[in-house]
């Protein structure tokens, strides 16, 4: 009697065992953007709850995320602007915008030439006098035919492409007058004589 009672509770036991094993191994689970008749939506996927910020997407700094200071757009950068910057920006800009807007910014890149919109020129006065926050918005969020860059472009390399505009616009438009003062005077120099041609050695 007593020999049965165990052995009636080691099956038991083993039919429970196995049926959690079979439950763990096929638990209910949602793949990424599969549809769901549980919510009213019809989507596995949820939506982020209003208010809420995710890990590493504080925002402390609301010009260097943004472009904006106070909802306007600002100006300026939000870090120090030197030639690692502008090395980085010059890199990404070839990357992701020379396409488009040109080497120079001046709107006459390879995809223009093949029928698609033609980007204004960097060089425009209304583009000059645009500033810093303008530019990360539309390379942020896009504006027109451009499509946004934010999921290719990280915010750091945004800013270091908007400092090399900069520097693209200051080498189409500037002047005399931006040269430093003890640099100007080599700007009016003769041009030096060409070498003489080098003599040949070995005889007749």
């Amino acid at each position: 009697m007593f020999r049965g009672n165990r052995a009636a509770m080691a099956l038991a036991l083993l039919l429970l065992t196995g049926g959690c094993r079979q439950k763990m191994s096929n638990q209910p689970r949602y793949d990424p953007l599969e549809p769901s008749d549980f919510f009213a939506d019809g989507m596995a996927s949820r939506p982020r709850i209003a208010g809420t910020v995710a890990r590493g997407e504080l925002s402390t700094n609301e010009l260097f995320d943004t472009g904006m200071i106070g909802g306007k757009e600002g100006d300026g950068f939000p870090m120090t602007v030197d030639k690692g910057l502008i090395d980085r920006g010059q890199e990404r800009f070839n990357i992701y915008c020379s396409e488009c807007h040109g080497r120079v910014g001046d709107g006459n890149g390879m995809i223009p030439s093949r029928g698609y919109r033609r980007p204004p020129s960097f060089h425009s006065e209304t583009l000059r006098n645009a500033k810093t926050g303008h530019y990360f918005d539309v390379i942020t969020n896009g504006f027109g035919a451009m499509p946004p860059y934010a999921p290719q472009v990280p915010a750091k390399d945004r800013w270091a492409i908007i400092a090399y505009i900069r520097v693209l616009q200051l080498s189409q438009n500037g002047s005399v007058a931006d040269v430093p003062a003890d640099k100007q005077a080599s700007l009016n120099a003769p041009a030096s004589a060409e070498a003489a041609p080098a003599e040949h050695g070995g005889g007749e």
